[in-house]
């Protein structure tokens, strides 16, 4: 019997889910990219049923841009009953989310209130399952820079970092989909480990960018209160190969 797949990745045009369709058309599996634009919207169930039928795994990597926690928790709330639904319906054997280390303990930014009403959705939904959750991401670097700075410098919460490449996000999210379901959580994470601070001024040195940078232990995530470790895994997890150094080689 074959060992190829057709596999339906949600939110398949984004950062994320672009990298996990070429590894997966890379590996010669039948792939679904799921968008509004081609009739097939989680959210509101739109095209779902066809999209999943016959499928072995979905991929789930939507994204919303909001910073409101009701739209958010129904955004990821929504889609994930909508998905679990199909996906049970047609006999689907693993459905994977995309979410963030320590989410639960970050409630408190709404991003991650919505994270985690997806996390308790899907796991409620009685279809099998494999939560990976993830830090942030070598991507995002950029964005983090500019949202903590103020009057020339950058002041970061003085917390660990331990940030990871799109590419090994995406390499682990191929490999677990097409794997066994944990009916549990998985934590994902970049190879080193250090401050913050370290973080973004390694970064921002690369770049050229003359900004001081510093940490504050008053300074908070994104609304979010924080501790040492709030934002790298606590427990066992899967290690990413890509270097922060590597990554900026690239």
């Amino acid at each position: 019997m074959s060992k190829l797949k057709k596999v339906v990745v949600i939110g398949g045009t984004g950062l994320i889910g672009s990298k996990v369709v070429k590894l997966l058309e890379d590996a010669n599996h039948e792939v679904v990219v799921a968008s509004t634009r081609k009739g097939i919207n989680a959210f509101t169930g739109e095209g779902l049923a066809q999209a999943v039928t016959g499928a072995d795994a979905v991929i789930d990597v939507s994204n919303i841009m909001s910073f409101d926690k009701q739209a958010l928790t129904e955004f990821f709330g929504n889609s994930s009953r909508n998905l679990t639904s199909a996906e049970k319906a047609a006999g689907v054997r693993h459905h994977v989310v995309l979410s963030i280390v320590n989410a639960d303990g970050l409630a408190a930014n709404p991003y991650m209130a919505g994270k985690l009403e997806q996390e308790e959705t899907v796991a409620a939904s009685g279809q099998p399952y494999t939560i990976v959750r993830a830090t942030q991401f070598h991507e995002f670097l950029e964005a983090l820079t500019d949202a903590y700075s103020a009057d020339g410098a950058v002041k970061v919460p003085d917390i660990d970092f331990q940030p990871i490449a799109a590419d090994d996000v995406a390499a682990t999210l191929v490999e677990v989909a097409l794997g066994a379901p944990k009916n549990g959580t998985i934590d994902l994470s970049g190879p080193e480990r250090a401050s913050f601070e370290t973080f973004i001024r390694t970064y921002v040195g690369a770049k050229g960018d003359g900004r001081p940078v510093s940490a504050d232990a008053g300074v908070n995530y994104f609304g979010a209160p924080v501790v040492t470790r709030s934002l790298v895994p606590t427990g066992n997890y899967i290690k990413g190969g890509i270097t922060l150094a590597q990554w900026l080689e690239t």
